[in-house]
């Protein structure tokens, strides 16, 4: 009996248990883990097993970006100016701006002239007649907007034939191959190199580079606006002004003529002496109650006037702010794409023989590096420019020109048409005009021969003495 309870009261099984216990297999415990954020583990056999399963990010072709393009070219490859300069170009530095500029002598042209032997004999007399009437003034070329020192390549080598001295063209801030510079309104330069100012300065500073004490200004499109306010900043520097399709509004005629053919006559009327006339005292108290009226209008014009240079300002600002954003840099390279081009074939007379050649010095341009923000910002100085007051527009001024000054149109220019170039001929005292037919907004790059015959004809008339270095009117 005591043996049989101890048998009870053991905790060991019995051996059948003890057994079965052992034969079956041990189970390790079960341990759940926490799966890091992500894409579960890579599985080289997922894809076998379970056919419908996403392959992950490894094993997926690399998704294509899609590249920016702008007029044709590739927005994702820009290059800096200098790496895209030709073999005769040139960087002449002022203010932190690297100029783009490109100089052609008529040392250069004599040259061709002389290693050309077999020249029929008109030729070398028309060659010797230019020797023979020098006019040793050297000219700059001003380009106008979206242009190039491209647009002067066809008749750059000419002009310094015709004057005998240099001509020199540049690419002002914000086109060309000049340097992009970086300026807000905030800034430390002492000039901004997208304003009016800045290329004023730098047109009288080419002349110093070209060592002449004056120069001939030749002008087109809005570089016309550049020539004519280097003239008002320094009329002594500036022999003659040659101002091709000229973008300046044209004043309008206000001088009326009365029914006698006199010029600023006035119509007057009878009015009667008050002084021998007896006193009226309703017309009295009439008269102060409309001059308390006029001085109450003029408090009211005035504060009209104040608020809407308040509104002007504030809407000013906030074009600046959205021209600076990326919105702004999207909307102009949008534009350029769509009508950069377009504008280009729209400037000729015959937009079909505008060749690949043209388009690509057009869009050369596009590859430098900021070129959109420069754009933008010669746009900005252009806005404030014309909202300011400090300054009279340089149509109210034409009057005051004195120099040789020489007007040239294409009769059927679509951008600035013939008739605001003869009104603009009209205003300046002395002017020249010529039309150049079956022409459009750029004469020197599709009538080069027409173009180059009318300044040719302008020059020496202007400067008939050879050895005469300064024209009088010019002084």
């Amino acid at each position: 009996m005591q043996m049989l309870k101890l048998m009870l009261l053991s905790p060991r099984p019995p051996p059948a248990a003890a057994h079965l216990r052992a034969a079956a297999p041990t189970r390790t415990p079960l341990l759940l883990t926490r799966r890091p954020a992500g894409p579960p583990p890579a599985s080289a056999s997922a894809s076998a097993e379970f056919p419908g399963s996403v392959p992950d990010s490894a094993q997926m072709p690399p998704r294509r970006r899609r590249r920016r393009s702008v007029a044709g070219i590739d927005q994702d490859e820009l290059l800096d100016p200098d790496a895209l300069a030709d073999p005769d170009s040139s960087f002449y530095e002022i203010n932190g701006v690297r100029l783009h500029h490109k100089v052609c002598s008529h040392e250069d042209e004599d040259e061709v002239e002389d290693s050309s032997s077999d020249q029929p004999s008109s030729s070398t007399t028309a060659s010797d007649a230019v020797r023979n009437s020098q006019i040793g003034l050297p000219i700059l070329l001003l380009h106008g907007f979206g242009a190039s020192v491209f647009s002067w390549s066809r008749v750059m080598r000419p002009l310094a034939r015709i004057v005998r001295a240099k001509v020199l063209a540049f690419d002002r801030p914000a086109f060309g191959l000049t340097s992009r510079a970086s300026w807000s309104a905030d800034d430390t330069k002492p000039l901004n190199p997208y304003s009016m100012a800045f290329s004023v300065m730098a047109t009288l500073a080419f002349i110093d580079y070209l060592g002449a004490e004056k120069a001939i200004l030749v002008g087109h499109s809005a570089g016309c606006l550049v020539a004519v306010d280097a003239y008002f900043d320094a009329p002594e520097r500036v022999a003659a002004l040659v101002l091709v399709a000229p973008a300046i509004f044209a004043p309008r005629k206000v001088v009326k003529e009365d029914q006698s053919g006199e010029q600023g006559g006035q119509q007057t009327q009878n009015v009667p002496n008050d002084e021998n006339s007896p006193p009226n005292l309703f017309a009295r108290i009439w008269g102060r109650f409309l001059q308390l009226w006029k001085h109450i209008a003029g408090l009211v014009f005035k504060m009209i006037t104040a608020i809407q240079d308040v509104v002007r300002s504030f809407c000013l600002k906030g074009l600046v702010a959205f021209l600076r954003s990326s919105l702004g840099a999207a909307l102009v390279r949008w534009v350029m794409d769509k009508f950069g081009v377009l504008g280009v074939r729209n400037a000729w007379y015959d937009p079909s023989k505008v060749t690949d050649h043209v388009i690509q010095g057009y869009t050369k341009p596009l590859k430098s590096k900021g070129w959109e923000t420069a754009l933008l910002e010669h746009t900005i100085s252009m806005i404030i420019d014309s909202a300011s007051a400090s300054r009279a527009p340089v149509s109210k001024r034409l009057s005051e020109i004195s120099c040789p000054v020489l007007v040239v149109t294409g009769d059927t220019d679509r951008i600035v048409p013939a008739w605001n170039a003869e009104r603009v001929a009209r205003a300046i005292p002395g002017a020249t005009f010529e039309v150049i037919k079956s022409c459009g907004h750029l004469p020197q790059e599709e009538r080069p021969e027409e173009f180059l015959s009318v300044v040719e004809k302008f020059l020496r008339t202007m400067f008939a003495n050879p050895n005469e270095q300064v024209f009088q009117a010019a002084v």
